[in-house]
């Protein structure tokens, strides 16, 4: 168990960050190794309220390859805390699995405990596509993983969100079977909060008793409610999560303010 049931859990939530074998290589004008250091860095600065864990919600790696993964591994290693993962469409879970499984600090997939709460993280990575799909035997896990929780508060982490977003372009390459996961939610009244990345923006939704929210990218942001892809003027961006032992949420999302784009970057490719 990470952090006490009787106490809140500080969680740290970075998504999107699109890293290369290349530490170099840029996507959408930003130098993506770059930009994940400085959220890093701003998030963990010396006098900021340490978390108890960070979690990572899939597109980690840009270009498919284990050195990706491995200056991911390089970057969180100083800070000593745990990471749990999932897999985004742009990832190679194989690799990742791999990466993610040599030691105790990092962790791909399953569950956890974070104090009162607990969490299931959910993989919904289809095969060389944008969109994302859970599949029957991940759905058939979740339901009994939020069982097995019985009472108490819950959280999901997965890459792709559940719900539209109201961009056109995003929601085409959304969770293909998202009205099957929210289903099963809808089985489990203690699921709390579903956590996603993704659409590179901040989102906030509900269904039922459970709050849906998207956090923006550690590289490049999209506009949201647009037709088709439109590069945002916003920074990297992070999100705090306070997980409450009778199941309240507290959450903040910050920007990394010099960081913020002089023009917009150049639309190269969807999602």
């Amino acid at each position: 168990m990470i952090g006490s049931p009787a106490a809140p859990v500080r969680l740290l939530h970075v998504t999107d960050p699109h890293l290369f074998a290349d530490e170099s290589r840029s996507l959408y004008g930003v130098t993506t190794a770059k930009s994940f250091r400085r959220v890093l860095e701003d998030a963990l600065a010396p006098g900021t309220p340490r978390p108890h864990a960070i979690l990572a919600t899939g597109d980690i790696a840009d270009d498919h390859t284990a050195a990706a993964y491995a200056n991911f591994r390089r970057a969180l290693e100083p800070y000593g805390l745990p990471v749990f993962c999932v897999p985004g469409n742009h990832d190679e879970p194989g690799l990742m699995t791999e990466a993610m499984t040599r030691d105790g600090h990092f962790q791909f997939g399953g569950t956890a405990e974070f104090g009162a709460w607990g969490a299931v993280f959910v993989d919904t990575h289809l095969p060389g596509r944008a969109e994302g799909r859970v599949s029957a035997a991940e759905l058939a896990r979740l339901d009994q993983e939020l069982a097995r929780f019985g009472s108490r508060p819950l959280l999901v982490c997965l890459h792709h969100p559940p719900l539209p977003v109201g961009s056109a372009w995003l929601d085409g390459v959304g969770l293909r079977n998202g009205d099957e996961l929210l289903q099963v939610i809808e089985r489990h009244a203690q699921v709390r909060l579903v956590l996603a990345g993704h659409v590179h923006q901040d989102f906030a939704g509900r269904h039922g008793e459970a709050l849906v929210l998207t956090t923006p990218s550690t590289c490049a942001q999209f506009t949201p409610r647009t037709p088709h892809c439109v590069m945002d003027l916003r920074p990297p961006g992070y999100r705090w999560l306070e997980l409450q032992p009778d199941g309240e949420l507290r959450t903040e999302v910050k920007w990394l303010e010099d960081g913020r784009p002089t023009q917009r970057p150049p639309d190269d490719r969807f999602a």
